[in-house]
């Protein structure tokens, strides 16, 4: 048998299990050994039944009452009594009526459970049972708790990977011996045994840093190479005119913040290069991106080559084209401009793309228009991609090929992105941070609310609509949910519009509606026609409504740190003080998250909280090809990061051939795939 044979080889293992197990994606024994545990209950304490303390126990007794089996209100429960030499422990398990039958009088059991009190008496209630042996899999144990569904738990997948453990044992390196060595890490053989089957917390430790090392070491060495690649390409060279710069800057309606002045510099720096910009300008909400870049795209228009700007939507789309024909007539050019969107009628279309393949248009702002077949580009010089973890890298890619050699590429984000995130997944690009908010923004006031204040909320929202200032009111979900009591948009929208605001004009907005329907409410909201908009986090990013002042957060808890600044963001974005509400779902007290984000405005402060809480989530946009599966490392680890950081530019160093090592070698080329930005 092989890592490469298909599970229903496994003893057990029948036409309806293996049908289950490709619910979760295992179809061969190696994706099998590879379905790592999401957390662990410790049992390996075995303890005399004299000395258990409420709590998780585990004992090694023998069944000496005789088992008793009911019903009570609909519920199977069945009872029975073990012992040891110290005493003797109730057991009950509820509807698990099989196991009467199962359990052997006489017999040593390890019996692993939690052990409280119920109906005045201390028993262990559905304890995990199985005979004493020196190879314990359920009990007496570190146990390891998987992902399951309905009709697969734990125990089952328990015991089918008992069975791939001398399997397990072969399995091959993925990383040189040296750096094995260098590293002091264990074989992958031994973490992935001590993954499913640790004989201690020490020894798991030492197998999630080893796994840990790998996945990390795999992605910066995919970036170190593709940076390496994209290093060797040719690109045009876009020369440094000061006088273009100082004119736009003359022109402007406000100062350059250090933050910005200093990152336009890289981009003029990096576009002088023969080689190529990739470059990614991470900017916290409001900072100013869309200004730096435009003076990007002034140098390459004054070259005599073409800029393609790429947004999510139609709606951020023709808010950017708006306010770069604006900044773009004091210097004459505001006419050099095309919109491509897929709402224009096929006259329109059909128009810029004459404009666009003559070069009569040099700047072309579009959402994914851009990159259809019919869209010719006259000498694409820059792509500037906005939000660009919103885009797929085949959309990205698709749009560089428009240019027939490599562009240069600009990408933006409003998403703040921690320093250890950015080092590990964005290695292959130069970032700049903006995190300065422009001269005269004023921080956005943000309150916790409990559910008992909502009378005096609602008054303060509405003494703003009364100041012609508008109101976002964003819920976790779109209906209501009998498993979840949270508030759900549908139900706001109909509470706001039938009581509290019924004098008010509401809109409701969320991801069921069609593209066209959500362009079409957010633009009416733009227009003022709507007071309040109800809405889920459709809206997140992106989206300037100048006028729109208070942000009301429903359920706040649910919502992750990075999410709620970046939904706070949508409001007090001109001179007008904006207010960011956190209304709980409950009374009790607010969680310590909530009380950071309440006390701090400082979104890569927060987006490294929110990392170490929350997991590293889909910033990069990869989800549609699995996402980077880094399922053990922690990105708040930044010693293992810089470790592997290294190691991975110590391989290239050595000069060594990746081809050299099959797995290694077919892990890389898969992420270079994924995290490919050129």
């Amino acid at each position: 048998m092989t890592l490469r044979d298909m599970v229903s080889e496994l003893k057990g293992v029948g036409d309806e299990l293996s049908k289950t197990l490709l619910t979760v994606g295992v179809e061969n024994i190696g994706q099998l050994v590879d379905y790592l545990p999401r957390k662990y209950e410790d049992y390996s304490h075995v303890t005399p039944i004299k000395s258990i303390k409420p709590g998780i126990v585990t004992v090694n007794a023998v069944i000496k009452q005789p088992v008793g089996r009911y019903v009570r209100r609909g519920m199977h429960i069945t009872e029975a009594v073990a012992s040891d030499d110290t005493g003797s422990v109730r057991l009950i398990w509820f509807n698990q009526p099989y196991r009467a039958a199962s359990l052997k009088p006489g017999v040593a059991y390890y019996i692993s459970g939690d052990f409280q009190l119920r109906r005045q008496r201390l028993s262990i209630l559905n304890p995990s049972i199985e005979l004493v042996s020196d190879f314990p899999v359920n009990t007496a144990r570190i146990v390891p708790i998987y992902r399951e569904t309905k009709a697969l738990k734990s125990r089952s997948i328990r015991k089918l990977i008992r069975e791939t453990v001398p399997l397990m044992r072969t399995l091959p390196e993925t990383v040189p011996g040296w750096l094995v060595r260098q590293q002091k890490l264990i074989s992958r053989a031994e973490a992935y045994e001590a993954m499913h089957f640790p004989e201690s917390a020490g020894q798991l430790n030492e197998a999630k840093r080893r796994l840990g090392f790998e996945e990390v070491f795999q992605i910066t060495l995919a970036s170190l190479l593709n940076k390496r690649e994209f290093d060797t390409e040719q690109s045009l060279t876009i020369p440094f005119k000061e006088d273009l710069a100082k004119d736009f800057v003359k022109h402007l309606p406000f100062n350059l913040t250090d933050d910005q002045r200093k990152t336009i510099w890289q981009i003029y720096l990096d576009m002088q290069k023969t080689q190529p910009m990739n470059r990614l300008v991470n900017g916290d909400v409001g900072s100013g991106k869309t200004v730096v870049a435009i003076m990007a795209a002034l140098m390459v228009i004054r070259s005599g080559f073409q800029v393609a700007l790429m947004a999510p939507t139609e709606l951020l789309a023709q808010q950017h084209a708006d306010t770069i024909h604006k900044l773009l007539h004091p210097l004459g050019m505001a006419d050099r401009l095309s919109l491509l969107v897929g709402s224009l009628k096929p006259e329109q279309k059909k128009a810029a793309h004459e404009r666009i393949q003559s070069g009569e248009t040099s700047l072309i702002v579009g959402t994914h228009a851009l990159i259809q077949e019919k869209v010719n580009m006259h000498n694409l010089g820059l792509v500037v991609i906005d939000e660009q973890h919103r885009f797929g890298v085949d959309q990205r890619t698709k749009l560089q090929a428009k240019a027939g050699h490599m562009p240069h590429v600009l990408s933006l984000t409003a998403t703040p992105i921690p320093r250890s995130l950015a080092l590990t997944l964005y290695g292959e690009l130069d970032i700049s941070v903006i995190a300065e908010k422009p001269p005269g923004r004023l921080p956005i006031k943000t309150k916790i609310c409990s559910p008992n204040s909502r009378a005096q909320l609602y008054q303060a929202i509405e003494k703003q609509i009364l100041d012609a200032r508008q109101v976002f009111v964003v819920c976790p979900a779109i209906s209501e949910s009998n498993n979840l009591p949270i508030k759900s948009v549908e139900l706001v929208y109909e509470q706001l519009t039938k009581q509290h605001f019924k004098h008010r004009k509401i809109a409701l907005l969320h991801g069921k509606l069609s593209s066209d329907e959500k362009d079409k409410i957010m633009k009416q909201f733009l227009e003022h026609k709507y007071d309040i908009l109800v809405t889920t986090t459709v809206i997140e990013v992106g989206v300037n409504v100048p006028t729109a002042s208070v942000m009301l957060i429903e359920n706040a808890e649910r919502f992750g740190l990075a999410q709620i600044h970046q939904l706070r963001g949508r409001v007090g974005r001109s001179d007008h003080q904006g207010y960011c509400y956190l209304m709980m779902g409950s009374s009790s007290a607010p969680s310590s998250r909530l009380k950071a984000i309440e006390n701090s405005d400082d979104g890569f402060e927060l987006a490294e909280m929110d990392l170490d809480i929350r997991g590293p989530g889909a910033i990069y946009g990869t989800t549609q090809h699995g996402a980077l599966d880094l399922r053990i490392a922690k990105l708040s680890d930044s010693k293992l990061i810089a470790l592997a950081r290294k190691a991975a530019q110590d391989f290239i160093d050595r000069g060594e051939d990746l081809l050299q090592y099959k797995e290694l070698h077919e892990h890389v080329t898969r992420l270079r795939a994924i995290t490919n930005l050129n």
